[in-house]
């Protein structure tokens, strides 16, 4: 199989089976492309993450697009994220076009054993990066400083904060911390190659200043033609730009961009957004759904294209942009210690993360956290494949539901 023929084929499994958000999808990557394949090293991916936390734009698929820019460049990226993406917004298309949303208590019990599956899959995630990324006592205290501070202070804002934390006391305190696992260290054997994606630096220049002309041609250029298309994309396009955090950020601006100017009825914004919680896939794809429906730009699916293209675009570009930087960065030895300290802070955060939303909302009686430790045991202790988990904790779900029903 060639490379992006495996790109595609992983992506697209991971894309309609990555239900709970995008905590979860990244502990799906994890599990898939860290521990099971070995494309990407642990620290590689913790950059990754930590990365593209600071970055506006959604988080898991910027991750997802920098593995597949490293396993098959430019076209594995895009394979990546339109693998990822295009299930869940093929349904939220759907959706527009009138398809009702499948009820009852099959259905929402299968909804509740995916929501379960998630918290495994974290907690499996957070333990895994613990073991290798915070091995010693100053790294667990920067995981432990930064998931407190999360929970306490919240938001996409705070989880920022707590990973530039990280790395300036990492640049402060770990310049002479080991940077292999300890001796009993991580499952995963070491990479010759830790997998961190390469991009030319004329390549991120070149990227950066794409965003900056589009950022002043797109509304210069819809006010001057009066195409509803490039009204409709300059829209999502700023709102990507925009949105820090990823996932339920993206709701404000997206309301502020088609509900205010009155393409899009606000009932329907709510009630489309409320069916993009029970897809797997990135929370963005609700865009196509706003694209398909806006009564500006064409509509249908070449709206739903518009939509999507818009509010991703500006996040791959910024992360094409500062690979380049960040590559070159990690190899210095004070950067790669504040690198330690971040990785050690994003663990933290995960940890944060796992707590609130992803338990909190999933475990709410004892019989769903039975489930989540079942899951657990699964992928910890059996090493049972994260798609196999998943079905499993989707048919206890709609076992639980049918029984408790009748």
């Amino acid at each position: 199989m060639s490379q992006i023929a495996a790109v595609l084929a992983v992506f697209l499994r991971l894309g309609t089976t990555s239900f709970g958000g995008p905590v979860a999808h990244l502990g799906y990557f994890r599990e898939e492309f860290v521990v099971r394949r070995r494309w990407i090293g642990e620290r590689a991916y913790a950059e990754l993450v930590a990365l593209c936390q600071f970055l506006p734009g959604p988080a898991s698929s910027q991750v997802g697009f920098a593995i597949g820019l490293q396993r098959a460049g430019l076209a594995g990226a895009l394979v990546a994220f339109s693998a990822f993406t295009l299930p869940s917004a093929a349904l939220m298309v759907g959706a527009a076009a009138g398809i009702r949303i499948a009820d009852g208590p099959v259905v929402r019990g299968v909804i509740d054993g995916l929501t379960v599956v998630a918290v495994a899959v974290v907690a499996h995630a957070v333990w895994g990066m613990a073991r290798s990324l915070a091995p010693d006592r100053s790294r667990g205290a920067i995981a432990v400083v930064a998931a407190a501070a999360v929970l306490l202070v919240g938001g996409p804002v705070a989880q920022i904060a707590a990973i530039a934390a990280g790395a300036a006391a990492g640049g402060l305190w770990l310049r002479h911390s080991a940077t292999d696992v300890p001796a009993g260290g991580s499952l995963i054997p070491a990479l010759p190659d830790d997998g961190f994606p390469a991009v030319g630096r004329r390549v991120g220049i070149a990227c950066l200043a794409l965003l900056g002309t589009l950022l002043v041609a797109l509304p210069i250029a819809g006010r001057a033609t009066g195409s509803g298309g490039l009204a409709l994309f300059d829209a999502f396009f700023r709102s990507g730009v925009l949105v820090f955090g990823g996932g339920h950020v993206v709701l404000p601006l997206l309301e502020g961009a088609v509900v205010a100017p009155g393409w899009v009825e606000t009932d329907a914004f709510v009630a489309g957004y409320g069916a993009a919680q029970a897809l797997p896939g990135p929370l963005f794809a609700f865009a196509a759904y706003l694209g398909a429906l806006s009564s500006v730009g064409p509509g249908g699916v070449a709206g739903a294209a518009i939509a999507l293209a818009g509010i991703f675009l500006p996040g791959f570009l910024l992360l094409l942009g500062a690979l380049p930087v960040w590559a070159s960065l990690r190899r210095h030895p004070v950067a790669a210690a504040a690198v330690r300290g971040a990785n050690a802070a994003v663990v933290g955060v995960l940890a944060a993360a796992l707590y609130d939303p992803v338990f909190t909302s999933a475990i709410t009686d004892v019989p769903r956290f039975a489930l989540a430790l079942v899951c657990f045991g699964l992928l910890a202790i059996w090493r049972t494949p994260a798609w196999a988990v998943v079905l499993a904790g989707a048919a206890a779900g709609a076992v639980s539901a049918v029984a408790f029903s009748g």
